[in-house]
């Protein structure tokens, strides 16, 4: 199976599959440039480098598509790998409990009022001695909810790791199974924390539970982008033993697979991938469940083909998506997460798709 999914990919069709995509994906940025909340007139923006045109094209939409472009890479390729490491067709980045710890870890900061907690710290921490104040600082401005949700899917990647070990062995079984369980209690939380909010914070919750991608910083969008370019750098060095894995633990071993050495670090990248997207924009959801699979029903199962694939169809979807949602701006009068529009594109798409394959099958 192995050598019939190698005897498929050549240097040509890597360069031509990517690069189309890659033109997909520009084209998705410039749309997402050109199109928001309001009109924007294009020709002032590119003649006039001081002309408010300009500011809202570079820094506000810029960062904007970026952000997205970056987050849906990583949503892409954590599904496909979790997909592949499972062997479930139906596991996606919120399978693991990760989504879940970090919901629930910048719910409590919303619900607990963290703004002003993370203020006093900020002001605290400039009383530090040396260049201790100054790094403490920097993190404390990454904002309140983003710290707690990466705490809390720190910590839940913790549990589920230990709750799916078996000995020396990370049982993938017992991994999902934990994270169902993880997913579950967070959610629990999460409502309990929602009930007894105050009524002027259960709006902030409910809004960064549903995904939004808001109004990121040049320098947040740049350091999520590093965090991210990381964890999909382990994972795309490690696409030819995904392959290898998907003919059992026993195969992949006997051609020289250190499974479970491979099958933590995929585990452990995948999870700190996820954790950073939702901590800094909340439950995007279907971008990590539907990419992988129309990928794979277009590419094949080559994971050193449809892991760069889905990066870039990811990030073009998502970009894509946050354009609609700002567009809707003009329907609505607000604007609507970009988590919900994932959801009423991507359940669709994957009903036809499970169509799809019950007629095959039949």
């Amino acid at each position: 199976m192995a050598a019939a999914i190698a005897a498929r990919l050549t240097p040509k069709r890597i360069v031509l599959v990517l690069g189309v995509l890659f033109l997909a994906l520009c084209i998705a940025a410039v749309l997402g440039l050109v199109f928001g909340h309001a009109p924007l007139d294009l020709g002032e923006a590119l003649r006039d480098p001081q002309s408010r045109a300009r500011n809202i094209l570079v820094s506000r939409r810029g960062s904007i598509v970026m952000m997205a472009a970056v987050l849906g890479a990583a949503l892409a390729v954590s599904g496909c790998v979790l997909q592949a490491l499972l062997r479930n067709p139906l596991a996606d980045p919120f399978v693991l409990g990760v989504s879940g710890g970090a919901a629930l870890g910048g719910t409590l900061s919303l619900a607990l009022g963290g703004g002003a907690l993370s203020a006093w710290l900020v002001a605290r921490a400039a009383g530090l001695p040396g260049g201790l104040g100054t790094l403490v600082g920097a993190m404390l401005a990454l904002g309140p909810t983003t710290i707690a949700a990466v705490i809390g899917a720190v910590l839940a990647t913790l549990v589920v790791y230990l709750a799916g070990s078996f000995g020396d062995r990370l049982s993938t079984y017992g991994a999902l199974l934990a994270g169902v369980v993880v997913n579950a209690l967070a959610s629990a939380a999460i409502t309990f924390l929602k009930v007894i909010s105050p009524p002027e914070r259960v709006g902030d919750l409910l809004h960064w539970l549903a995904g939004s991608l808001g109004d990121p910083s040049g320098e947040m969008v740049l350091g999520v982008a590093i965090f991210e370019a990381l964890g999909i750098g382990v994972i795309l060095l490690f696409a030819s033993d995904l392959n290898l894995l998907s003919l059992g633990d026993e195969g992949a071993a006997s051609l020289g697979v250190h499974v479970e050495r491979v099958r933590r670090l995929l585990f452990l990248a995948t999870s700190f991938c996820v954790a950073a997207a939702v901590a800094v924009s909340g439950l995007i959801g279907f971008v990590g469940l539907i990419i992988p699979h129309v990928f794979k029903l277009w590419l094949g199962p080559d994971q050193r083909l449809l892991l760069p694939a889905s990066a870039i169809g990811g990030a073009a979807f998502l970009v894509l998506s946050d354009m609609l949602a700002r567009l809707l701006f003009r329907v609505f009068g607000q604007t609507l997460p970009v988590g919900v529009l994932t959801a009423m594109i991507g359940g669709p798409i994957f009903l036809w798709l499970l169509r799809r394959a019950g007629k095959a099958l039949a």
